[in-house]
């Protein structure tokens, strides 16, 4: 795995937040909407090394869902609307909340990963 240069002054943050490649911040990352492209189409990085899981997805769940049930509660408490306003209200916020958020943060674990070297831990096997 030939992930070289590692320190380009791209940072990880704005590669990631714009979807960009982490060592030129140039080229597109994703090919569709979460599929990552093959290698950058401007410094042709091989993004085989990406491997961001269920990471994003875990901080949208806890960053959304403490907006929403907070949101939610808040107007309960407040004004007591029936439960067809408050799918009319959350519906939305939660689609908007969760989809705007996951390519942005899928690509900043990605950009994250390269810069820190990543890699799935191994066991010596001397370990096991």
């Amino acid at each position: 795995m030939d992930l070289q240069p590692f320190h380009t002054g791209v940072s990880p943050y704005a590669a990631g937040l714009s979807c960009r490649c982490p060592r030129c911040g140039r080229g597109r990352l994703f090919k569709g909407f979460l599929t990552v492209a093959p290698a950058c189409d401007n410094c042709g990085l091989d993004y085989s090394f990406d491997d961001s899981g269920d990471g994003p997805v875990v901080f949208i769940i806890l960053l959304a869902g403490s907006l929403v049930v907070g949101l939610a509660l808040w107007v309960e408490l407040t004004w007591a609307p029936p439960l067809w306003v408050h799918a009319l209200l959350w519906t939305p916020l939660v689609l908007i909340s969760t989809l705007g958020l996951l390519r942005p943060l899928k690509a900043t674990m990605i950009a994250l990963q390269y810069q820190k070297r990543a890699e799935q831990g191994r066991l010596d096997e001397g370990d096991a």
